[in-house]
């Protein structure tokens, strides 16, 4: 059979989803069923087999192999879940173990590279500039990824940590990050760290939301601050970025993707950091929207 199965594995939610191929991805199932991760790691993988014999029934057959998108990544040398915000996951050999419980074989990628996947193949990417070779897919909501994408195909990296944009360090003011480091791009740029800096500068808490209603007004001079601010080292962070990979085609996802100043003041900042003269690079908002990571996931099945 030719069509690809794809699982997102959610700190909420567990979602299943066939796709009829590469080359037509027409959808033609899709389903979930919560996570419930505060019930330990064995429920999550019977969540999943759950998930899975549902698809399977909706088809009439067991697949050869199945992606799943998970919240951290596999290490290639150890076979070990690390850096997952889901905790029970890490330390543990889930490919195996899922693989063992589904009698299937399992690619795996975190979320990032399953959005960056889905985005490159079927998404924004993919009908804007279906000859690009190289898509960057960026996550920034609370916290801060990132995904790489050749020919159509994540690239997974020695450590399995290729993409991991977030954890790069960008100023020292971001401060600690749960990574161990400190002035990470996600301590930074994510959504929650924008609030922290409004709440420092001004004493006032404010959702990233009322921040950015606020700077578009001009009324509130800590919120320009702190967009100004975001946008200033979004183009710092991603410059690194388009100087190492180049890529063809940016996409940006996530809550903070939402705000309409980065495709503006964001973009001015990134094309004043790259090693160029000029910024050609297209930097898109996503289409696929929370889809992309079990249609990521499903084109894992390729890779």
């Amino acid at each position: 059979m030719s069509s690809l199965w794809g699982i997102d594995l959610g700190g909420t939610k567990v979602e299943g989803a066939i796709l009829k191929s590469a080359s037509d991805t027409q959808v033609l199932f899709r389903d979930r069923l919560p996570t419930e991760g505060h019930q330990g790691y064995e429920h999550i993988l019977g969540q999943i087999k759950r998930v899975v014999e549902k698809m399977e029934a909706s088809q009439g057959y067991k697949p050869q192999k199945i992606g799943i998108a998970t919240p951290g990544t596999l290490d290639p040398s150890t076979k070990l879940l690390k850096n997952s915000n889901s905790t029970s996951l890490n330390g543990k050999p889930l490919r195996a173990d899922l693989e063992n419980l589904l009698g299937i074989e399992v690619a795996m990628a975190n979320d990032a590279n399953c959005f960056a996947l889905a985005e490159a193949n079927m998404g924004i990417a993919h009908e804007k500039y279906p000859n690009a070779k190289v898509v960057f897919g960026v996550i920034m909501g609370t916290g801060v990824g990132g995904g790489v994408v050749v020919d159509g195909k994540v690239i997974n990296g020695l450590h399995g940590i290729g993409g991991e944009w977030g954890h790069n360090f960008l100023h020292e003011s971001g401060g600690l990050c749960y990574c161990g480091k400190s002035g990470c791009v996600e301590k930074i740029l994510a959504g929650p760290a924008l609030e922290k800096y409004y709440t420092g500068i001004s004493g006032v808490t404010k959702s990233l939301k009322e921040i950015y209603e606020n700077h578009k007004t001009g009324a509130d001079p800590f919120a320009v601050q702190t967009i100004g601010r975001m946008n200033h080292f979004f183009g710092v962070a991603l410059s690194v970025v388009i100087n190492i990979l180049d890529p063809d085609v940016i996409v940006i996802g996530g809550g903070v993707g939402n705000i309409d100043s980065i495709y503006t003041d964001g973009v001015n900042s990134l094309r004043n950091h790259i090693f160029n003269n000029r910024l050609e690079t297209p930097v898109l908002k996503p289409k696929l929207g929370d889809s992309a990571g079990v249609f990521g996931a499903a084109f894992l099945v390729n890779n």
